[in-house]
């Protein structure tokens, strides 16, 4: 494997405290040093990052890759590949695949599918029930056995609240984490948007808010009573925010995360039918959007995700009402996260703890840092990369995107997952296509 010299860069890991100016060193598949060079080290390639960022590949914490069950809207291969072009060296994959990833078969196709990529990783989520349909657990044991690095509802939340403790209590014996869905399966029924002004002005059936706050009081009364760490997927409401921060000052073993998109649109991007908005939870407030934006400078929440779900055309260019719900979020998830910086939301380094560290801590993974010894996920970042969302710049299979048209800064020049380089830089990418 190369000896790669990362040349000239700012190195920013929030894990080690590093925001500044560092050469790094890559042998093995891992991080050799930083700062100084190893004794008798000899690059093999060297990659120069002057006037760039260089940091901890994301972590991912939830895309859909629509493999297997549904490739047509997606791929593990063309998915992983497109997250590597977008800074991101690790997925984390919710067990929601057909058939559900609730036996060590599906996940071993994952894996091998992973490694054909050549791409970024992936990291599977066993089913916390059989078949997600929450009335028998699965067997966790052959999941964590299999490779998966957590369980989760997929998001199909476990209804039989006794079902649902049996189901978290078990996990803590196999020291796997938890990641649940908060939603209310009864209060979500049927409903497309957010309960509110734009439900009633489009005519459409609408979610209240407590559909997510109902279920988040659900889960922290099971982890208060039992003491197992859970990881809360994709807040959508102020309110459940308030609810986790109050939950950490006590001492509760709750993390959580939201979905990118949530921290910059609103119920209001629905408007005329917009079926690119159409995602799960619901967009919200603004008042929400507000209060989820604190709680992530707070570090009340201390993730950030994707929430990638890839469709084909036809999921979207139909009536609102039929139409399915999810974005496609890989391409546009690291220039998002750096916008949260221009908008003086976050510092750099917290913003890279967002999308890297946090995630990586909130599931067990390690990942998200740059310290020696670790594996030599990188990406070299070009924070002034100005580009605008088309659908020809996105990488995904999915186009299914509200963001088109925005202007956004931010490109991965290169990336490397285990010390190998998986995607070289656009430059590079043309004229391997040109030959």
């Amino acid at each position: 494997m190369s000896r790669i010299h990362i040349r000239g860069g700012h190195v920013v890991d929030p894990a080690c405290g590093l925001n500044e100016p560092r050469d790094v060193y890559v042998g093995d598949g891992r991080i050799l040093a930083i700062g100084e060079a190893p004794a008798s080290f000899v690059a093999d390639e060297t990659l120069a990052a002057e006037g760039q960022i260089v940091a901890p590949g994301l972590v991912d914490g939830a895309a859909r890759l629509r493999e297997p069950g549904a490739s047509r809207k997606g791929g593990i291969v063309p998915e992983a590949r497109a997250a590597a072009t977008g800074g991101i060296t690790t997925l984390v994959y919710p067990p929601d695949t057909r058939p559900v990833m609730d036996t060590p078969s599906v996940v071993e196709l994952v894996h091998s599918r992973c490694q054909a990529a050549g791409a970024a990783r992936v990291q599977p989520l066993g089913a916390l029930t059989r078949e997600l349909e929450g009335a028998y657990l699965a067997e966790m044991a052959a999941l964590r056995d299999a490779g998966c690095v957590a369980v989760s509802d997929g998001g199909h939340p476990v209804a039989d609240t006794l079902i649902l403790r049996r189901a978290i209590d078990y996990a803590a014996t196999f020291a796997l984490p938890v990641m649940l869905t908060p939603e209310d399966p009864t209060l979500a029924e049927g409903g497309r948007v957010h309960e509110g002004e734009t439900a009633t002005r489009l005519g459409l059936p609408g979610q209240p808010s407590a559909t997510e706050t109902a279920a988040v009081g659900r889960i922290l009364a099971l982890v208060e009573e039992s003491g197992t760490p859970v990881h809360l997927g994709r807040l959508s409401t102020a309110r459940a925010a308030e609810m986790v921060a109050a939950a950490q000052r006590a001492q509760l073993p709750v993390t959580a995360d939201v979905a990118i998109h949530q921290l910059f649109l609103t119920e209001h991007d629905c408007d005329a039918y917009n079926t690119e908005a159409l995602v799960r939870p619901p967009l919200r407030t603004a008042a929400d959007r507000d209060g989820l934006r604190r709680a992530v400078a707070e570090g009340t929440i201390s993730a950030i995700c994707s929430d990638h779900q890839p469709h084909d055309p036809d999921a979207k260019a139909c009536p609102f009402a039929d139409s399915e719900t999810g974005l496609s979020g890989v391409d546009t998830f690291l220039a998002l996260a750096l916008r949260l910086v221009d908008e003086g939301l976050l510092s750099l380094p917290e913003a890279i703890h967002r999308v890297s560290l946090g995630p990586a801590r909130a599931l067990g993974l390690s990942a998200g840092t740059l310290r020696p010894g670790s594996a030599a996920d990188v990406a070299i970042i070009d924070p002034r990369a100005a580009w605008r969302v088309t659908p020809e710049s996105l990488r995904s299979r999915g186009r299914n995107t509200p963001f088109i048209g925005w202007d956004l800064a931010g490109r991965a020049t290169a990336t490397l997952v285990g010390g190998r380089v998986a995607h070289p830089g656009n430059e590079a990418e043309s004229s391997r296509r040109q030959s």
